[in-house]
C-alpha cells in the first residue's frame, strides 16, 4: 500500500475540504508559491482563467515518490469540485541544469508534448478536459 503524499502536512481530502477563499487566498494568487509535497520542493503557480486552472510547475526538488500524480488528482478534484472546464499544465523541465532522468518519460506518458507556449516559451505541456463527475 502507497504511503499517502502530505502537501504542506495536509492530505489531499483535507485541502480540498478547506473553505475556497483560503485556497484562493494561499495558491490561487497568480503568483508563484513554493510548496512542499512529500519529500519535493516545487515552485508552482496555481491560477484561474476563466473555465480553465493553469498549474504552472517552474521547479521541482526531489520527488520521486508520486509527487506529480498527487497533484495530478488534486487539480482534477479541484478543477471538478469548482465547475471548472480544463486543466492547463505548463512544465518548464526543458531546459534545467540537473533534469531529473524520470521525468521526461513521465510526462509523455501523460501525453504532455514539447510546445512553444506563448509568453512562457518552450515547456512541456498539455490542455486536459476535465472529467464529469459521475
Amino acid at each position: 500500500m502507497r504511503k499517502e503524499i502530505l502537501i504542506e502536512g495536509y492530505t489531499s481530502e483535507e485541502i480540498l475540504r478547506l473553505p475556497p477563499e483560503q485556497i484562493e487566498g494561499l495558491v490561487l494568487t497568480g503568483e508563484p508559491v513554493i510548496v512542499k509535497a512529500g519529500s519535493a520542493q516545487i515552485l508552482v503557480e496555481f491560477r484561474i482563467k476563466g473555465k480553465r486552472l493553469v498549474v504552472e510547475l517552474a521547479h521541482i526538488d526531489g520527488g520521486g515518490e508520486g509527487v506529480l500524480l498527487t497533484l495530478w488528482l488534486l487539480a482534477e478534484h479541484y478543477s471538478k469540485g469548482r465547475g471548472l472546464q480544463e486543466i492547463e499544465w505548463i512544465v518548464h523541465a526543458l531546459h534545467c541544469a540537473n533534469p531529473n532522468p524520470k521525468l521526461r518519460p513521465l510526462l509523455e506518458r501523460r501525453g504532455f508534448m514539447v510546445r512553444d507556449v506563448p509568453g512562457i516559451g518552450q515547456a512541456y505541456y498539455q490542455l486536459c478536459r476535465v472529467a464529469e463527475s459521475q
